[in-house]
């Protein structure tokens, strides 16, 4: 396929990514571009906001939940049809997952989609020296092709001449010169920015003004010329229906599999939906903040990634959903819960009641646990056999514990050896969020025991 593509780089975190990165979506999308959206990493957040500034899904790259095999054909499905392709690195350009090279890397990432690449520098502190940071970067990996370079944080006119006349003496090209702006900064807390969909009207206002100050500072036309020179990609795009041929299509009834959302559940790849569907569920989204009851029908239930801590009273309120979804598991049905969904079947969260489905507590730690891990299932769940291995992420300051009745769902085998999260009849529920396009029998299964379970319920009902 042949898809304009910038990806957007930086030294180091903290440098202006996001802010340039939805800044050049919105104001690309406003010329009547269809744009893509995506984000090296495992990254929940980010890809809400691109999601705004592109009206399209935001999706994830990362070659270590997925495989470097993989980066290509999500891109493509992802880019499929649009005008241009804007990529949000992780992390500075190098860095990825520990003691493992490259590997997750946005200069991985960079090189596998041979797409061009624009450096994000912070310059609030430097002026000459900038020219020789920029050297470092472009020249460190001869494979990674830095296209040119968005000053941001810059504080004065003088200020930019400097800048500029230190990185035309080095050859590296200035695309766009951001003033310092805190009026569109967007705010954060312990896991990161806080969420679209906890602030929404906030962050159209945001998303609007960093359109506005990437119209003004950067050169749109010289971006939209780098993005074409990217060769054409070839790869196949990726699709959900294509990923599960090999597993066969299961006969029946489309189950409803339910699928937390609202603010307290924000954390989900769009991959998993699509695979759901594909397998032949019919996906039915819900908020546990509002609705006091699951979707007519419920066969499965999938409870993600997000920040229950912060609406944890409001969710303890809502006791005839808590109910519901007790009811549900104590009925044998397939649950599926990662991280917050993990925290949301607890009996307790910081002493505020959950949903008790699992006989454990949890609270709030000082500690941040980060990290990729390698993972296998030990126990026989509706989510994986044991023995299926898959590589997940652990994001989250809170701890729990263990759960009387409930066998480990994972064993970790690197970084470190242990087990981790609860397998309990049809639960599962773990800390470790995972993607499922690296392995689409995850859906499959999930699916198949939905369907199984909503099967022997109408049995049970018939007369």
């Amino acid at each position: 396929m042949r898809v304009p593509r910038l990806v957007v780089a930086a030294p180091s975190s903290g440098s202006g990514k996001t802010t340039v990165t939805t800044g050049l979506m919105a104001a690309f999308a406003e010329r009547g571009l269809a744009v893509s959206p995506h984000k090296v990493g495992p990254d929940y957040i980010d890809p809400g906001y691109h999601a705004l500034a592109t009206g399209r899904p935001g999706r994830n790259l990362d070659s270590f939940l997925c495989g470097p095999e993989l980066v290509g054909p999500l891109f493509a499905h992802g880019a499929a049809g649009c005008d241009l392709a804007v990529v949000e690195g992780v992390m500075g350009l190098y860095d990825g997952a520990a003691g493992q090279g490259e590997l997750a890397s946005t200069a991985q990432v960079a090189k596998l989609l041979r797409a061009p690449v624009v450096l994000v520098v912070d310059a609030s502190s430097q002026s000459r020296s900038v020219a020789a940071l920029v050297h470092g970067f472009a020249s460190f990996d001869p494979q990674v092709r830095l296209g040119g370079v968005i000053l941001n944080k810059v504080g004065s006119d003088r200020h930019e001449a400097m800048l500029r006349e230190a990185l035309e003496e080095a050859g590296a090209p200035v695309l766009g010169v951001l003033r310092r702006a805190p009026q569109v900064a967007t705010p954060s807390r312990h896991l990161g920015l806080v969420p679209v969909a906890e602030r929404r009207a906030d962050a159209v206002a945001a998303v609007a003004a960093l359109a506005e100050q990437v119209r003004a500072g950067c050169d749109l036309e010289a971006l939209l010329a780098l993005a074409r020179t990217a060769p054409a990609l070839a790869c196949e795009p990726w699709s959900a229906e294509r990923a599960l041929l090999d597993l066969g299509s299961a006969p029946g009834r489309r189950p409803v599999v339910a699928v937390a959302g609202g603010a307290a559940f924000t954390f989900s790849y769009a991959e998993h939906t699509e695979l759901l569907r594909a397998a032949g569920a019919e996906v039915v989204p819900f908020d546990p903040l509002h609705d006091e009851a699951l979707p007519a029908g419920t066969a499965g239930l999938v409870v993600g990634g997000g920040f229950p801590e912060v609406y944890a009273p409001e969710l303890a309120a809502n006791e005839p959903l808590r109910k519901a979804v007790a009811e549900l598991a104590a009925a044998g049905a397939p649950i599926a819960a990662e991280c917050a969904g993990l925290l949301y079947l607890a009996r307790s969260l910081d002493g505020t009641p959950m949903c008790g489905v699992l006989d454990a507590d949890a609270r709030m730690s000082q500690r941040l646990t980060l990290g990729y891990r390698e993972a296998v299932a030990v126990t026989d769940s509706p989510l994986a056999a044991a023995g299926t291995r898959l590589r997940g992420h652990e994001f989250h300051r809170t701890v729990i514990e263990p759960s009387a009745g409930a066998a480990p769902a994972w064993g970790f085998t690197r970084p470190e050896r242990r087990v981790e999260g609860f397998v309990r009849q049809g639960v599962h529920a773990s800390y470790l969020h995972t993607h499922w396009a690296a392995e689409p029998s995850v859906a499959a299964r999930f699916t198949a025991a939905a369907r199984t379970y909503a099967a022997a319920r109408e049995h049970t009902a018939a007369p």
